[in-house]
């Protein structure tokens, strides 16, 4: 962390800014606690959730003007320091607010006629406060309870029809991930409190020991490495994705809230700690090679789905993958901007997903797209490259700013512009119109990625490159892992009566049998209890 910023969190904030800081965490926890404690009618119940959301709305977009007008804050600013208010936190904050709002209007329409809906409200009204207090905390050990909180009143409302077995069993899983995560999440910060006898997260960061280069205490090594295990399991990368994929036994907002927001919590608190994740070569090649991993074997697995739900939840597997793969490189701005994309599609995917299944239909009523070979694919490539090139240099020009020269940024950026690839006209297409109105289409998608990207590096810094091969290894992994991935989707769509087109896909529809050995293990270990009788 640079000195500017640290000299913003020191500065002393007024009550009305720590007041708007704790809105959010702090009306969602009492309104569940009211909810639990009062029993209201469902009437009540909803119109309190309505009052709570409002609230928590103004509360985050007040506290996010203060961000931009009066810089970062600790709150308070003495040696306590729990809380703090940055960029980072405002848009979680934010995003934690609207993505409730939506969902909990969303719930009593979709819950309409119901038992058990006052208790629904409660537990969703505690979820929203376990990932408002994550935006907002500057203390490992309250940012890991309130990640606990988010994630156990997540889990009662998983089993709102705790009746059904495969509710039971996809609860049960998520369980012993979320347990297992958290022993390794506590037991990095017993690590970093006996290193550094601090667990404050500025203090960590800024603390002598992380500038060290190779004299970093081998227990902060051994902590960065826990605190990303910890996140593989709650981000649900392979192979413990299964719960993940096997929830939909739960309320439609249910899946909407897991997949939009609480899954997402553990990008943010890795963005959170990059600095120690800098200084641990360990813990930034985990998170590539799990990530790059899994957002190619998850986006494999998804094209061979036919049900709109269960392939939103493998895209929610591939798009974690990613996400932390972002993280890994210290591509930290793009991994937070990566997670508020996401958590709004989700969003609007799920709440919408008959409309979804309607446009899915339809695209097959339509038929197959013209066939393409892997060459014509590969020169599309190349010219989604060129346009996204482009637009960097646009920007670059347009703003004055320095361009980039972190391998990092290329090789994301090459990424993204396999990406754009399908929005490019391909060779063999007729039309003669039809080509510049495909370019149309692709050039502001490539004028948007690169102008949020240098925004968002202009809010937040991105890593310290080190002197090691890491920084050139890991991005060109990443490259080339994705790179063979196009030239595999371009094959297989080239050739669906070939021997890689009947041999691949089946493995790919069993998610290559990862989930069900996994499962064996996990149950023997810790079986599930037998279904309650619904009330």
């Amino acid at each position: 962390m640079d000195a500017p910023m640290l000299d913003l969190l020191a500065a002393e904030p007024p009550a009305w800014r720590s007041a708007l800081v704790l809105g959010l965490p702090l009306v969602f926890g009492t309104t569940a606690a009211w909810i639990a404690l009062l029993r209201p009618s469902v009437t009540a119940t909803w119109a309190l959730v309505r009052v709570a959301c409002a609230l928590a709305i103004a509360a985050a977009t007040l506290s996010s003007v203060a961000v931009g007008v009066t810089g970062a804050a600790m709150l308070p600013s003495d040696a306590h320091g729990l809380l703090r208010t940055d960029v980072g936190g405002a848009v979680m904050s934010l995003l934690a607010a609207f993505v409730g709002w939506v969902i909990a209007r969303y719930s009593q329409r979709y819950l309409e006629g119901e038992h058990g809906q006052v208790r629904y409200a409660c537990w969703l009204m505690a979820t929203l406060a376990g990932a408002g207090g994550v935006a907002v905390a500057n203390h490992l050990l309250l940012l890991a309870l309130c990640w606990m909180l988010a994630s156990a009143s997540l889990q009662r409302l998983l089993l709102f029809h705790g009746h059904r077995p495969a509710a039971r069993i996809a609860a049960h899983k998520k369980l012993i991930a979320n347990r297992l995560a958290e022993a390794f999440l506590f037991t990095a910060i017993l690590l970093v409190w006996d290193a550094l006898g601090t667990l404050r997260i500025d203090a960590i960061l800024a603390h002598p020991a992380l500038s060290a280069g190779a004299g970093v205490p081998l227990a902060l090594h051994a902590a960065a490495v826990l605190v990303v295990l910890s996140t593989l399991l709650k981000c649900a990368l392979l192979p413990f994705h299964g719960w993940l994929i096997q929830v939909m036994e739960a309320p439609t907002p249910v899946s909407a809230l897991l997949h939009a927001g609480v899954v997402n919590l553990g990008g943010f608190v890795l963005i959170r700690l990059g600095g120690l994740l800098d200084v641990v070569p360990a813990a930034q090649v985990l998170l590539v090679l799990a990530g790059t991993t899994t957002a190619i074997l998850a986006a494999l697995v998804m094209t061979t789905r036919i049900s709109v739900k269960v392939s939103l939840a493998w895209s929610t597997c591939a798009q974690m993958g990613f996400m932390l793969m972002q993280v890994g490189l210290g591509a930290y701005a793009m991994a937070l901007l990566h997670l508020v994309a996401h958590s709004l599609y989700k969003a609007h995917a799920f709440l919408a997903a008959g409309a979804t299944v309607q446009r899915t239909i339809e695209q097959a009523l339509a038929g197959r797209p013209t066939r393409q070979g892997v060459g014509p694919s590969v020169l599309v490539a190349l010219g989604a490259a060129v346009l996204m090139a482009a637009a960097f240099t646009a920007w670059t020009l347009a703003t004055g700013a320095p361009g980039s020269t972190s391998p990092a940024h290329w090789a994301l950026a090459a990424i993204a512009s396999l990406a754009l690839a399908p929005l490019l006209p391909l060779p063999v297409r007729a039309g003669a119109g039809r080509p510049l109105y495909m370019l149309g289409s692709a050039l502001p998608v490539a004028l948007a990625y690169a102008g949020l990207h240098l925004l968002a590096g202009h809010w937040m810094p991105a890593r310290v490159e080190t002197p090691t091969g890491l920084a050139w290894l890991l991005p060109g992994l990443a490259l080339a892992a994705f790179a063979l991935l196009y030239l595999l989707q371009a094959k297989l769509r080239a050739d669906p009566a070939g021997a890689l087109s009947r041999r691949l896909p089946p493995w790919f529809y069993a998610g290559l049998f990862l989930d069900e050995r996994l499962t064996h293990i996990a149950f023997a270990a810790w079986p599930l209890r037998t279904a309650k009788r619904p009330a």
